[in-house]
């Protein structure tokens, strides 16, 4: 079983709300409550509630590579959820060892039930809508839905599960299988220090972690990096500067120039960073912000005193035991790596 809700803490030492703690509140910062009822209803669906079944259903087929064209890519393989739920590479590999075409990065999944959209340029508006895009995407899963259906409808193993899960009449198609792998990602949720802090503990946070809060909050990095994502919103990319790494890749936003923002939690996990895996360090990637996004020059001791604040949002991940995948039949469709 996967135990679906983790939280830090769920007891915190309530002192009294600091300063720094209002001032982060007051700049937009959210925290993931410490109730488990909360964080539920802060993640579940109401079309298609969460539940223990389907939480190993959709691990199981988020796990599952023989829904791609080569049998060999799964959803992991890009949002590897032991490196932080990215591949850590600059630009997303698909099939047949295909870089991302428009040298985009693959941002995690943790966490990614709090963004307003999915995708860099905001295209869809859930998980279980975005689960639908990368397994037919010719450069990464390349699969069809006739071919992700007759997999899973090949293997007893998955029928039951499934039955198990919705009922006996389930109908097994394409946006059901994707509706259940989102609703796993639903759960993937890690709250960190900073929660614990916001909540009411004022010793959740090291000295040198709330110096680089503060400075974190002054230097305005919120205006883009709030709420309970601490990140997820579209927002205008370049505006007191052009980006220095502009030219790698073709990705220029959505219709009106917007790109998603990427998370800032467990963002030590997460290199390279922007939407083309430009960057390779946090000092960079932090004072380019500044540069191009505040029209600020940060210097090397507020960057790294900003640093030292992402230690903070460093999360606790959901226990996530590797599932075993049911056995093929006769009918699951051949591996094609062509």
């Amino acid at each position: 079983m996967i135990k679906i809700f983790t939280l830090s803490a769920l007891a915190v030492s309530i002192t009294f709300a600091s300063p720094l703690m209002k001032q982060a509140k007051n700049a937009g910062l959210v925290a993931i409550p410490d109730s488990i009822k909360e964080v539920r209803k802060l993640v579940d669906n109401p079309a298609n509630p969460i539940t223990n079944d389907k939480v190993e259903l959709g691990k199981m087929l988020f796990f599952e590579p023989r829904i791609s064209k080569s049998g060999l890519i799964s959803c992991n393989t890009c949002h590897n959820l032991g490196t932080g739920g990215v591949d850590g590479v600059a630009a997303a590999i698909g099939h047949k060892w295909a870089a991302n075409p428009h040298h985009l990065n693959s941002p995690t999944v943790y966490n990614a039930v709090f963004f307003d959209a999915q995708f860099w340029d905001g295209r869809d508006p859930t998980l279980e809508k975005q689960a639908q895009g990368p397994i037919l995407a010719p450069p990464e899963m390349a699969a069809t839905k006739e071919h992700v259906v007759k997999t899973v409808t090949s293997m007893p193993g998955y029928v039951d599960a499934f039955k198990k899960a919705y009922g006996k009449d389930v109908v097994i198609d394409y946006v059901k299988i994707t509706d259940t792998i989102g609703l796993f990602e639903r759960i993937l949720v890690t709250p960190a220090p900073l929660d614990d802090f916001l909540n009411g503990n004022e010793d959740a946070l090291s000295t040198a972690e709330k110096e680089g809060l503060k400075t974190f909050i002054d230097k305005g990095c919120t205006t883009c990096h709030g709420g309970i994502a601490l990140g997820g919103t579209m927002q205008a990319f370049g505006v007191t500067g052009k980006y220095k790494y502009a030219n790698v890749g073709d990705f220029k936003g959505n219709e009106y120039g917007l790109v998603k923002v990427p998370t800032l939690r467990n963002i030590n996990e997460t290199a390279p960073y922007f939407h083309n895996g430009a960057v390779v360090t946090l000092k960079e990637a932090i004072q380019e912000m500044g540069r191009i996004q505040l029209g600020l020059t940060i210097t090397d001791k507020e960057a790294s005193s900003i640093e030292t604040f992402f230690n903070a949002l460093e999360g606790k991940k959901p226990e996530i035991i590797y599932p075993q995948l049911p056995n093929p039949t006769s009918s699951t469709p051949a591996k094609n790596v062509n």
